[in-house]
Order: structure tokens, then sequence, then C-alpha cells
């Protein structure tokens, strides 16, 4: 197709790993029809099938999106937003951590190449563990903190709002839920800011049913890491890459949960945690600070140290590397 015309006001969206993610973020947003999608990954012939695939959709789907399929970057040029998706992905009995070694290299390189094509993109971490990663882009890529954002609090709430409504058997159009914190165990899912309806649950269940939904929010992907067998959860981590980017490219000002870098927001400073946030263009455009009890600060407090630590973690590997 010749350039110009409304191709050059269509939006661009790089996804960089087309395995299950990336190409369900693909799908979402082929489907959405408002940007022209890339997939990129290192695999020969896998994005390129792929786009291929999605794009023979579109005469069904109604859907004019143009998709491309590289295992480079050059097709990415200009893109406004960049999801990272790549990495390994966890296996049963494999800890978010286990993950670090590997999907720090494979973030660093993934980002520095992005910006190096695309350098006033919004870029949106996806690839585990999610909030170290997040510091392995941010100090690679060398751009504001508004333009690296990490995707865990809108999954972790999607994962709330399901098992809440459940839970009462009611609609989850009715359901908002709240979570703070890092992404895994660490997280802190708020269940008094949570509610059915504008209810909170904490009126509607007993104490127990509230905080057996909590440890089995906390828990959500290793549960599905385990029913698998093979392989992690896809479908809701790709929806919500896409509603993160649906308000960042429509400027629609969401107030979602997403993991940032806290500058004395919540007395946390220089770490990326999961906390509400407006997104519209341009990224973040406002961390939204909540009055929290001494008990939920408390466990927003341990999450935050339990990213240092992986911070700290990432440090070590380097100077080991850089002794060897």
């Amino acid at each position: 197709m010749a350039s110009g015309g409304r191709r050059d006001l269509r939006a661009k969206v790089t996804v960089v790993g087309a395995g299950a993610v990336g190409g369900t973020v693909a799908q979402l947003l082929a489907q959405r029809d408002y940007a022209d999608v890339v997939l990129v990954d290192i695999v020969e012939g896998l994005p390129q099938g792929k786009a291929l695939d999605l794009m023979e959709a579109g005469p069904v789907l109604g859907a004019d999106t143009r998709l491309t399929g590289t295992n480079g970057y050059a097709e990415s040029a200009g893109s406004d937003v960049v999801v990272i998706t790549s990495g390994i992905a966890r296996k049963p009995g494999m800890s978010r951590d286990d993950l670090l070694k590997t999907n720090m290299g494979i973030v660093r390189s993934v980002t520095k190449q992005v910006v190096a094509t695309s350098p006033d993109a919004v870029i949106i971490v996806v690839s585990n563990p999610l909030d170290a990663m997040c510091h392995a882009a941010f100090d690679t890529a060398g751009l504001p903190r508004e333009r690296v954002i990490g995707m865990a609090g809108v999954l972790d709430s999607a994962r709330f709002r399901t098992f809440i409504a459940m839970e009462l058997d009611v609609s989850v159009e009715d359901v908002s839920a709240f979570v703070l914190g890092g992404h895994g165990d660490t997280m802190v899912p708020l269940s008094r800011y949570s509610t059915v309806a504008g209810i909170p649950i904490t009126e509607l269940l007993p104490p127990e049913r509230v905080k057996a939904i909590e440890e089995r929010t906390a828990n959500g992907g290793a549960e599905i890491v385990g029913l698998l067998k093979t392989g992690s959860a896809y479908y809701a981590p790709g929806a919500s890459v896409v509603q993160m980017v649906d308000a960042i490219l429509l400027d629609k000002r969401r107030v979602l949960p997403a993991s940032v870098l806290l500058r004395g927001e919540y007395g946390i400073d220089g770490v990326y945690v999961g906390v509400p946030v407006k997104l519209g263009a341009g990224g973040l455009r406002q961390v939204l600070e909540i009055t929290l009890t001494d008990d939920e600060r408390i466990a927003l407090d341990r999450s935050a140290g339990a990213v240092r630590e992986l911070v700290a973690a990432m440090a070590a590997l380097d100077a080991t590397a850089g002794g060897a």
C-alpha cells in the first residue's frame, strides 16, 4: 500500500514478543481498528505468520488494521506506544524472582532498540518480574517516568473483580476493585475501596471470605500456571495491556492501577510500585494518592521493599558480570 493519506494519521503500536500475550494484544488492537500494529520477535516466521493471520481476519471483522511481522526494529520506527512482552515465561514451581537474570537482559536489549527507532513512544512493560523489569527498561531508556509504565495493576484488579463477582453472583460490570503494590505475592488488594455498585465488599462479605478472595487474587497468576502446566496466563494480561493502550492513544484520562516510578508519593521514592494513576496522551498524567490505614501502608511498604530487593539483585548481577 502506498504511503500517505489516512495511514499517516493512524497511530502505530509495536508489540515486542509475538508469543501468547503479544499475539493476544495484537489481536485485540487489530479489532479496535484505530492503530496499525507491528509484531516483533526473534523467532523467524513467528511474527510474520501471526501478523498475516490477523490481517486475514480483517475482512471478517471489518477491521482495516495493517499488521506487520518482523524480526527487526526498522518497521517499528515512529511507534506511539511500544509494548514489551519479551522474556521467558514462568513454569510451574518457578518464582517470579527466578526470571530475573534472563529477563533483565532481554528487556534491556529490547528497550535500547525501541528507543533508538521510536524515541517519542510510551513504553508499557509486561515482562516479569514486572516491577523489576520496569526498572530495567527505565534505566536503559533514558526517558521520563511518564513514558515507562508497567502493566500489572489492571490485570490484578481484573482478577480481583472476577473473584468478587463470582463470590457474590453479580455482574463484573458492577464491580470495582482496587489493588496496590508490586505484581506478585506482595500485592495489596484494598477491599474497603473495592465495591459492588458503590457498596464496599466489606459490607457484603464476611471478613474470612474477603481475605480468601484477596489471597486468591495475589496468587492469581500462579493458579493459572498450575492449571495450564505449560505456559502462563495471556488472555487477561493481553486485554489489560489494551485497556492501557486505549487510555493513552485515545487520551481517555482513565484512572487505572499501574506500576510507575514513585518520587515521594505514598512516602516511597525511586521504586516502581503499582498505584492508581491517570493515563492519557503521553502516558502517566498523574499519580493519585489515597489515604491508607496503618496496616495498608505497612503492606505497601513491604511490597516496595520486595521490589527494592530485586533491583539490588539486578545490581549485584551486573557487578558480578562486570567482574567476570
